[in-house]
Formats: C-alpha cells, sequence, structure tokens
C-alpha cells in the first residue's frame, strides 16, 4: 500500500497542526489531565483517517478488451437505461457506484481506448444518492472511444463531503484499462454509461472493487 499523490500535501499539513497542538498543549499547561490526552489521541485519530482516504493498496488488476472493469470501489446504487445526451447521444444503460468516505477514492478507465470528451460542470453538492445529483452536482465528464469503435461514457461525481475532483483526462490521450483517470477526494459517486447491448454483470446493492470487478461484458 502507498498513499496517493494527491493526499501527500493534506497529510503533511494535518500532521504538523496535530504535533504542533499537541506540543503547545504540553508546553503551556503543565499539570495535563484525562481531557488533554483524549484531545491529543484525536488529534492523531483525525491524522490516520486523512491517511486512509489517500491510501492506494496493492491489487492485481483485471484485464480483458471484451469487460467493462469497475472504474471505483462502492456500492452499485444505480442499473437502469437512460437517454444520454451529453456525449453518447443514445439509449444506454447507467450504473453508478457511491464512494463512501471508508472506501479507497482512486478512479481508473474501465476499458482501453483514446479519449474523445472531457468536459468539467459546475453544480451543487446534493448528496451522492440524491437522483438529480448526476447531473446537478459539480462532475467532470470523460467520454472513451474503443479500438472497436465502442464508445463509454464516465461522470465523476462530487456529493454532500466531496468537494474536490481531479481529472486526469485530455482529449486525446490514449489509455489502458485500469490506469488512473483521476480522484475524489473524501468519496462521492462515479456513473458509467455503456451500450444495451452490454451484459451487466452487477447487481444493485453490490460491493465492487475498481480495476478488478467486471460491471459488465461486451457482446
Amino acid at each position: 500500500m502507498h498513499i496517493h499523490r494527491e493526499g501527500r500535501k493534506l497529510i503533511f499539513i494535518c500532521f504538523v497542526i496535530a504535533i504542533s497542538l499537541i506540543a503547545i498543549i504540553s508546553i503551556f499547561i503543565p499539570h495535563l489531565n484525562i481531557f488533554h490526552y483524549i484531545f491529543f489521541v484525536a488529534l492523531l485519530v483525525m491524522v490516520l483517517l486523512v491517511t486512509s482516504f489517500f491510501r492506494i493498496p496493492q491489487r492485481v488488476f483485471s484485464f480483458d478488451e471484451n469487460e467493462i472493469i469497475a472504474p471505483a470501489d462502492g456500492k452499485i446504487v444505480v442499473i437502469e437505461n437512460v437517454f444520454e445526451k451529453e456525449f453518447l447521444k443514445t439509449e444506454c444503460v447507467q450504473v453508478s457506484i457511491f464512494m463512501s468516505p471508508a472506501n479507497v477514492h482512486v478512479n481508473r478507465y474501465p476499458v482501453s481506448g483514446v479519449v474523445k470528451y472531457v468536459k468539467y460542470h459546475k453544480g451543487n453538492y446534493f448528496v451522492a444518492s440524491h437522483p438529480k445529483s448526476s447531473t446537478l452536482n459539480e462532475h467532470s465528464s470523460i467520454g472513451l472511444e474503443m479500438s472497436n469503435g465502442t464508445q463509454i461514457f464516465l461522470r465523476q461525481i462530487a456529493g454532500a463531503v466531496a468537494r474536490r475532483i481531479v481529472c486526469y483526462s485530455k482529449e486525446g490521450d490514449i489509455v489502458k484499462q485500469n490506469q488512473e483517470l483521476g480522484f475524489i477526494k473524501f468519496g462521492s459517486r462515479v456513473d458509467i454509461f455503456i451500450p444495451l447491448t452490454a451484459e451487466i454483470d452487477v447487481d444493485l446493492e453490490d460491493v465492487v472493487r475498481g480495476g478488478i470487478s467486471t460491471i459488465a461484458v461486451l457482446k
């Protein structure tokens, strides 16, 4: 396991603040009581929690050009047929993965291909489970085209807690399945839009792991 580069600065700042507060209190309050020690422990727990948000565990990724691999860790909260009007402009299947603060927060490409479309959208910060969060919340959109012409569309969506979306995608990039596409700090949601002909391999409430779990099989 290692710490993602997106979190190293924040973790360092949290660590410095925690150590500074502990040192200041210890110097200026000679007689510490149980409440001071509880406060010290709470500071250290905070640093550990922030560190865990940015952890990247060692994994053996799944690679299959006929499969759509989960772009994020989390729980499947939506599986439905929709008309996607931003990039695909056709009927497709939307699969949404809710990322809690306890999940690994890195996002990965579900397929290999070329990045055809990237756009950042300002928006609100509804709870990620809100039906309208997919389009009304702040989000980044990424459109991919596979070598066989199949197009896949993704959204990184901010939520009530997540207020920082990082997207590394640029139009024209040639990307590999499971390569990092971005990071959503402190959880939220990733939507993936896939062809109606694909065989969905997950059910509602299933827990998936990014880079490992199969979302669908292309036909």
